[in-house]
């Protein structure tokens, strides 16, 4: 039996967390989905930080501050894992997450201080483990930071894989020639390395967006406390905390300017979003241009292969799909899914001094991020590695009635359209029926018909290769 301030409670005897935490769990029956273990880590990693700075303003004494130290750490390396029993559907400030945090912590240091569990004493978890601190900057911090590791630690490592992986076939491949395709019909001649070079493109800027919201997820909302004002916390608490957490977790941090915006809103976690949201689509497109091309083998374009990883049907012996994009665009679709979570929490869930969605918001947030780093990495590893080009782009060139764009300037618009219609009703090339329709030398209809003059125009490029 243990008591809060509304009374007592029956608390599982093995738990570490207590009453109010108790609460929380009988409160929200509702989806059995817990905070990932990323934002368990960084909540763990702001608490241990604030008993160290605490001390060090002479507003904890040591005797308390190192246990607590110590159980933060210990939660942070994942051992009480089991006793954060607080559903995503809870309190929309996380207050339920964050008290259920300071409770394992102050148990947990009450333990190593030969303290039976649910003492409260010599440590308390509101009086000392959330000393200058409120769950109001502290859930909204721990979004940020959980958010802003991740992005380092996982996203950006698999976006630049996936980017060298892409850069090596666009090099692999720029002496293929083949058809370009705008609205789905042939356009003039591209090579293909410039096609994959496009991919590398929007990975590189995928890189760029996700590195210029980190910065606004570095601005922490802690030591604002309750509604920005700063009660109850030392005026030096959170910065100070802000450089420890920097060594703690890799990632540079510091106090917000505006505490007031900081924790009134979510934009910084809705720019994030964007971004993410940004390199969902930009995937989507590289996975649905990579299985187009590789449609087939017979019936589709079939200008690359995919690497064939797994049978494709259980009636039809023989079929491939191109299963590894296929798990991206779920990937993606997901993504998108959690964008419009977290655009609904920071539209209805701002509401004066705090945003009444954070944990929703949160798991949403690290989901997307972890979902996106682990999409790019097997898309690099499983497929764009082992990607080929086959003879059917550059067979098709000479047969492409775009061709005639490059007659435009020795002949004019019209009468390379007709060219181009005459060719089309009757089957042959453009370079037949431009011999027959026009007083350009042979010589002539090489140099203004070479496949690849025109992908690189004004520079004099070699013959295509296959």
């Amino acid at each position: 039996m243990e008591r809060d301030s509304m009374g007592e409670v029956r608390v599982p005897e093995d738990a570490f967390y207590g009453a109010s935490t108790e609460r929380a769990r009988q409160n929200f029956p509702i989806s059995g989905l817990r905070l990932p273990r990323r934002f368990i880590r960084a909540l763990a990693q702001i608490k241990g930080a604030a008993a160290l700075v605490n001390a060090e303003l002479g507003l904890l004494e040591t005797r308390l501050a190192n246990p607590i130290q110590q159980a933060a750490e210990e939660v942070e390396e994942g051992k009480f894992d089991k006793d954060f029993v607080v559903d995503v559907f809870q309190t929309g400030s996380g207050t339920s997450t964050n008290t259920n945090a300071n409770e394992v912590i102050a148990n947990r240091a009450n333990q190593i201080l030969g303290q039976p569990l649910g003492s409260r004493s010599p440590v308390h978890p509101n009086d000392h483990v959330n000393k200058c601190q409120s769950s109001n900057d502290v859930i909204p911090s721990a979004m940020q930071l959980a958010a802003l590791v991740a992005i380092h630690e996982e996203l950006v490592p698999a976006l630049a894989y996936l980017k060298d992986a892409l850069d090596a076939k666009a090099k692999e491949f720029m002496p293929v020639v083949k058809t370009g395709r705008t609205h789905l019909q042939d356009a003039t001649p591209i090579r293909l390395g410039q096609e994959f070079a496009g991919y590398t493109g929007q990975v590189q800027r995928a890189l760029d967006r996700v590195e210029r919201t980190a910065e606004e997820l570095a601005e922490l909302p802690l030591g604002g406390t309750a509604v920005g004002t700063g009660i109850n916390a030392h005026p030096e608490f959170a910065q100070r905390v802000s450089s420890h957490l920097s060594r703690r977790a890799g990632v540079l941090v510091h106090e917000t300017d505006n505490h007031f915006q900081a924790q009134a809103t979510l934009d910084a976690v809705l720019s994030t979003a964007g971004a993410l949201r940004t390199i969902a689509v930009s995937l989507w497109k590289i996975g649905n241009d990579l299985r187009w091309l590789a449609s087939g083998p017979r019936a589709g374009l079939g200008e690359i292969t995919l690497p064939e990883v797994q049978p494709g049907s259980s009636i039809m012996p023989g079929k491939v799909n191109p299963v590894i994009i296929e798990s991206v665009t779920m990937v993606v679709a997901k993504v998108l899914g959690n964008d419009q979570t977290i655009a609904v929490a920071a539209q209805s869930g701002s509401i004066f001094e705090l945003n009444l969605m954070m944990p929703v918001a949160a798991y949403s947030l690290l989901e997307s991020i972890a979902l996106l780093a682990a999409a790019a990495q097997n898309l690099a590893q499983q497929c764009i590695v082992g990607i080929k080009a086959t003879d059917r782009g550059p067979q098709m060139v000479e047969q492409g009635l775009m061709l005639a764009t490059a007659l435009v300037p020795a002949i004019g618009y019209d009468a390379a359209a007709k060219i181009a219609k005459d060719a089309l009703t009757t089957g042959r090339t453009i370079r037949e029926v431009a011999r027959e329709r026009t007083k350009l030398t042979p010589d002539e209809l090489d140099r203004l018909l070479d496949p690849s003059r025109m992908t690189q125009p004004g520079v004099e490029a070699g013959p295509a290769g296959g």
